[in-house]
């Protein structure tokens, strides 16, 4: 028997999950996300890749500034048998989580109890993980500390990139999602309590993290880049020019903290050195090294700042 189904959530990395549940066979009665918000200093109005997908699909759609007594009501109204979260950016509050006959489960991507909280994507790659996931849970009011599910692994690559991890775990969630939903419908789930004592969290990415700071490890520069990538991403001041690297690799040489080595824009760190593979400059369009060096000259052995 179909169930009856509410969602929330609010980023591109919800949307997969939000279509498949859409083209399932259960029933998709409304979708919460947060309100549209002016960009540019209020010269334009830009909803979430939530809101215009359900506008797209004519699916009700609920944009609550706060969960006040009118949004409770409409909320216990709609007799939903599952509220499907992922990446909401609102706190829940406990009186609609004890709404009865009402189950709260949260796809989180993470392999919890590791990098509960706002940013697990970036945190996995910033701290050289091995593996991470998708975990699914039944919400409780502690942040992303429910009782799992259903977890899926798979692996972090040296050359994983926010974007493409992100993309990846998504579509594994669409999958993991309509089989729990299956178990949920046949009395078969079962939950695992997590062991609070291991776990992790993943904080808000803070603006002032996004600067590069050259006196530490290669290796850890280049998983940052790749964890803001594309956005917010990770940059440095040249020349009074703010450069944001795309693209970075590790290579064997050896320079001070923040010199640039050579002509092809290695700059050496703390352990080792990076050379950038891809940039961009404010206001421009994204380009190769090679391309930028052509209208560009490095002063060799010039310290950056950053240390």
């Amino acid at each position: 028997m179909p169930l009856k189904i509410a969602f929330m959530g609010t980023p591109e990395f919800a949307v997969p999950i939000l279509k498949s549940l859409y083209k399932s066979k259960h029933i998709l009665q409304a979708v919460f996300t947060k309100p549209p918000k002016k960009k540019n200093r209020g010269q334009k109005v830009l909803a979430s890749p939530i809101f215009q997908f359900a506008e797209r699909n004519n699916i009700t759609i609920r944009c609550p500034e706060e969960f006040d007594n009118t949004e409770y009501e409409f909320f216990k109204n709609l007799k939903s048998d599952i509220i499907i979260v992922v990446a909401y950016g609102k706190l829940i509050p406990k009186k609609f989580l004890d709404i009865p006959k009402c189950l709260f489960i949260n796809i989180h991507a993470s392999l919890l109890p590791k990098w509960r909280g706002a940013a697990p994507i970036q945190r996995a790659i910033m701290n050289m993980d091995k593996e991470t996931g998708i975990s699914i849970m039944k919400i409780i009011p502690e942040l992303d500390a429910g009782p799992v599910m259903k977890t899926v692994k798979t692996k972090i690559f040296t050359e994983s990139t926010h974007e493409d991890l992100s993309s990846e775990l998504s579509n594994l969630a669409c999958s993991a999602i309509l089989d729990s939903l299956d178990l949920i419908e046949n009395n078969k789930e079962q939950y695992t309590h997590q062991d609070n004592s291991q776990a992790t969290y993943a904080n808000k990415i803070d603006k002032d993290e996004t600067k590069i700071q050259w006196d530490i490890d290669a290796k850890r520069i280049v998983a940052k880049i790749n964890a803001f990538y594309p956005k917010p991403g990770s940059w440095f001041e040249m020349d009074q020019m703010r450069i944001q690297v795309l693209k970075a690799v590790k290579v064997n040489k050896k320079g001070k903290p923040g010199e640039i080595i050579d002509r092809n824009f290695t700059i050496g760190c703390l352990d080792g050195a990076i050379q950038i593979l891809e940039l961009k400059l404010e206001g421009k369009k994204s380009m190769n090294t090679l391309n930028f060096l052509l209208g560009h000259k490095l002063e060799i052995g010039k310290i950056l700042n950053g240390v």
